[in-house]
């Protein structure tokens, strides 16, 4: 049977979509999943440097016609397979988004879950694996542009029939006021992912500060999506948004005088 292909998309540059792609295939793939992730940020590819790795191709050549998908599969750490892409404007210029068509189409055939990780913005190279996707997971900060460029992007997803599994906020703080975030969005909110700066600089967060709040919620996260990519469950209005009150209680020592009335996480889970 084909795997299952999740496109991680946002409107905003810097949210932590790669991130997101990264410790999500790297959860699913501790649960003994095969997983391959796809840096489709053709203009600013960062997966490669965040794992520290040296790929011999790249997916920049393999939409040139200059490799073959085997030969930019690349090993990451947890057991989890990349296909990084280049930073140079001239591999930019040369690479064809339209060919990701084929790549994705060989890859589905070889792993059980492919996780396509976007650029930014509205162009023609984000739209193409949003409509290449089997679901589409949304990221956003709690920047008020951040969500609102994500709820552009889940209307491009739906004028091209892709199909939108919810989103996620990442970096939030006790102070982040999801309810608000929430009413913005005309699709589920899938998990709540806590702004932990101490754990780790080292990608994955899952492998590398496994007993982190962030590295927690990303577990979560792919439990509950195991069931959408392999038994056809669907995330609907009333899904169970993954959040844990004590993700939060130890943000800062002074937030205690604003928990009343900061319209913040344990305002809306409480």
């Amino acid at each position: 049977m084909a795997g299952y292909v999740c496109t991680i998309a946002g409107g905003k540059g810097g949210v932590g979509k790669t991130t997101t792609a990264v410790n999500l295939g790297a959860a699913l793939q501790e649960m003994d999943y095969d997983v391959a992730v796809v840096d489709a940020d053709l203009g600013m590819a960062n997966l490669g440097p965040m794992l520290s790795l040296a790929p011999e191709k790249s997916l920049h050549e393999i939409l040139a016609g200059e490799a073959a998908v085997s030969a930019a599969l690349t090993d990451a750490p947890g057991g989890l397979t990349v296909i990084p892409g280049e930073q140079s404007l001239e591999a930019f210029a040369d690479a064809d988004p339209a060919k990701l068509r084929t790549v994705i189409k060989t890859l589905r055939n070889a792993y059980d879950v492919v996780l396509i990780d976007t650029g930014a913005g509205l162009s023609h190279e984000v739209a193409v694996p949003l409509g290449l996707a089997d679901g589409i997971v949304l990221v956003t900060t709690p920047d008020d542009v951040a969500v609102g460029d994500t709820v552009k992007t889940a209307e491009l997803a739906n004028r091209i029939d892709g199909t939108v599994l919810g989103a996620i906020i990442n970096r939030a703080t006790r102070h982040t006021d999801v309810a608000s975030i929430a009413e913005q969005m005309e699709f589920p909110l899938l998990a709540v992912i806590p702004d932990d700066p101490q754990a780790t600089t080292e990608e994955p967060l899952v492998l590398n500060a496994p007993q982190s709040a962030t590295a927690d919620a990303y577990q979560r996260l792919a439990e509950a999506l195991e069931g959408v990519f392999f038994s056809g469950e669907r995330p609907d209005a009333d899904v169970e948004t993954i959040l844990d009150d004590e993700w939060f209680l130890e943000d800062t020592e002074d937030d205690s005088d604003g928990d009343e009335d900061s319209g913040g996480v344990f305002g809306l889970f409480n």
